[in-house]
């Protein structure tokens, strides 16, 4: 899969994830709330920041990356 994630997106990625893992960590909230919904999230997150990939932009068909998309496509 090609890197669909451009740099200022990776960076709000990035910022999300530490905000979504933090409340995870101090969330009042129930331990599987945090652990699935928060923890989920940030890793999942995380993961897109770090690899530049996403698969829900795959499926749609989109990309904020400029790098590796042909000129005039979306």
């Amino acid at each position: 899969m090609k890197r669909n994630v451009g740099a200022l997106d990776r960076l709000a990625r990035a910022a999300a994830a530490v905000a979504a893992l933090g409340g995870a960590l101090a969330a009042p909230l129930p331990l599987a709330v945090r652990v699935i919904a928060l923890g989920g999230a940030g890793v999942y997150f995380a993961a897109t920041a770090a690899f530049g990939r996403c698969l829900c932009y795959n499926l749609m068909g989109t990309s904020t990356c400029t790098v590796d998309r042909p000129p005039g496509s979306r």
